[in-house]
């Protein structure tokens, strides 16, 4: 079953998080990129058909943000003890087999994910140089099975606004995938 991501009022402050990095154990922090001029924070996992559909694209996404100065962080907070896929090793092994040049973080209490108002993987975040959330919506309109390019193109979209000084289009799609997968009794109120 599919969920929409919760559409986190644009010019909310993006929340604190020191994580640990399952492919380096070091711990990344907000404070790390405050000079940089976005951040791109994302929900993913290795579980999700809706994550690996757009894995590629995510990737290459990285790759083509090397230089630009745009920050990127992918956290996972799935409980392992029921999605074993999502583990820290096993992240560790798809940031590796998927080529991710950005840190991939591991978010154990869930805390980080409640603070963001993650609901799905994949759910993306764009926050601007002051940290005010931009954008937070779709990677682009293809889902698997839909026969749609993966192109990226709302994300990408927003992420060149932003680099650029322009604003971003406040019409936006939210992500779809799968729910975040909470440990029993510690569901977000």
């Amino acid at each position: 079953m599919s969920v929409e991501s919760q559409m986190l009022p644009l010019g909310t402050e993006a929340p604190d998080f020191a994580l640990p990095d399952v492919v380096t154990g070091d711990t990344v922090k907000l404070a790390d990129v405050v000079d940089a001029p976005a951040l791109l924070v994302m929900f993913i996992c290795r579980h999700c058909p809706y994550v690996r559909h757009v894995c590629a694209g995510i990737a290459q996404l990285g790759r083509d943000h090397e230089e630009t100065g745009l920050a990127i962080v992918a956290i996972s907070a799935n409980d392992p003890e029921t999605y074993p896929e999502d583990a820290p090793a096993s992240l560790a092994e798809e940031a590796r087999e998927a080529g991710y040049t950005f840190p991939y973080l591991f978010d154990e209490t869930q805390e980080v994910a409640k603070a963001y108002h993650a609901a799905c993987t994949p759910d993306f975040f764009l926050f601007g140089a002051d940290r005010r959330l931009v954008y937070r919506g779709q990677f682009d309109d293809s889902r698997p099975g839909s026969g749609r390019p993966v192109t990226g193109a709302d994300l990408r979209a927003a992420i060149d606004a932003t680099l650029e000084g322009r604003p971003v289009a406040e019409d936006q799609a939210p992500s779809v995938g799968c729910s975040i997968k909470w440990r029993a009794g510690n569901e977000p109120d």
